[in-house]
């Protein structure tokens, strides 16, 4: 991403006082900042316009948040934050489920949603520049390849969808294989910011790769569990 080129920001709400709050805010903070009311005119502004990252709520007239959520991950090229009035776990569960990169409890203060904004923009941009350091811009494990300038993921020619925390997340593992990982180290790398307690975002994103990567999910040969440690990424897939 341009370092001089604004990141363009596309809020999807139907609470016109949040959404001329955000644009008011955000475009203060050096965003460009669009909105729309529904999932119905978010697909219009999208035929014509990329946007760098999506703020989308939960509750929507019409096709519902996680609804949304879910067709968005078909590409999984765009970030996505979700909104939501429901502040129980389950629902943040549910979000990240779906494929959000992060999820937002209402009420909120507009400098934690801009902290989580610059927080998986900057994720997002690190790993797709990745391949101008010193360090290979594909990755290969068992039959699957990591493009990181792409930041796609492939099983010989077929392409896996991918969101951009699932991305993050694979690979930061294949950055420190056959190293144990604990949540709190993940969580730290992943998001840049204080996270809660008992913050379940990592299992949800685990359990979401290995349903991608693992011939039986349940039996993990890449991203193998080590009790009361943590994680640890097995490149040739062998069993733990």
């Amino acid at each position: 991403m341009d370092s001089n080129k604004k990141s363009k920001i596309l809020v999807v709400d139907d609470d016109v006082g949040l959404c001329d709050l955000l644009h008011q805010y955000l475009e203060k903070q050096g965003f460009a900042v669009d909105t729309v009311e529904d999932g119905k005119a978010m697909d219009t502004y999208l035929e014509n316009s990329s946007p760098d990252l999506i703020i989308l709520d939960l509750m929507l007239p019409g096709e519902d948040g996680l609804s949304i959520a879910k067709r968005l991950n078909g590409n999984g090229q765009i970030p996505l934050i979700m909104l939501s009035a429901c502040g129980e776990e389950v629902d943040r569960i549910i979000g990240l489920e779906v494929g959000a990169d992060d999820y937002l409890a209402k009420p909120f203060s507009p400098r934690e949603l801009l902290a989580r904004i610059r927080s998986v923009l900057r994720r997002y941009t690190r790993s797709g520049a990745s391949a101008t350091e010193s360090e290979p811009s594909v990755f290969n494990f068992g039959p699957y390849q990591l493009d990181t300038i792409s930041q796609s993921l492939k099983k010989g020619v077929m392409d896996i969808s991918i969101t951009s925390g699932e991305f993050s997340l694979l690979k930061i593992f294949l950055d420190n294989p056959n190293r144990v990982l604990s949540r709190d180290i993940l969580l730290e790398k992943l998001k840049g910011y204080g996270c809660a307690p008992f913050d379940r975002s990592i299992d949800v994103r685990i359990m979401r790769l290995r349903q991608k990567i693992e011939a039986d999910s349940a039996s993990p040969q890449f991203i193998q569990t080590v009790w009361g440690e943590g994680y640890r990424f097995v490149i040739n897939g062998s069993a733990a």
